[in-house]
């Protein structure tokens, strides 16, 4: 059973990586995120598992009832791992809830927030982060 825990994600690592690159690919590029690093300040619950200078992959595991701290991230794509019910709390003071789907894979704008499972289960999801184009500036989205 380990075993094929390990095999599936070690296949949704790989789906991650090869969107990530591939959007890198087409040039879709953002500003990067402010000052509050996920991997940082919810560092129990958010691991790096893969930088380089165009993306940076995110593993995130978040257990019922917790809320995470307030951080950014720059335009992001979410591969549900495991779904389940969650409470987002936005910068800007809206609060909204809703469910994430196991399999799902969704585009994020740059935000700032905080995520909460309100679920019984754990949330578990990659994301992948886009950095800035090389040669700097950021192109917008086709």
């Amino acid at each position: 059973m380990q075993f094929a825990r390990q095999a599936v994600f070690l296949i949704c690592m790989r789906f991650s990586i090869i969107f990530a690159v591939t959007i890198s690919m087409f040039g879709v590029w953002v500003a990067p995120a402010s000052a509050q690093d996920p991997a940082v300040v919810n560092s129990k619950t958010i691991r790096v598992r893969f930088e380089n200078d165009r993306v940076r992959v995110l593993e995130a595991t978040l257990p019922p009832g917790v809320k995470e701290q307030v951080h950014s991230h720059p335009a992001y794509v979410i591969y549900v791992l495991a779904g389940g019910r969650y409470r987002n709390y936005a910068s800007d003071g809206k609060i909204t809830e809703g469910t994430l789907q196991t399999g799902d894979v969704l585009y994020r704008d740059p935000l700032t927030h905080a995520a909460e499972n309100i679920g019984d289960q754990p949330l578990h999801m990659i994301l992948v982060e886009l950095k800035g184009a090389p040669g700097g500036g950021a192109s917008p989205h086709p």
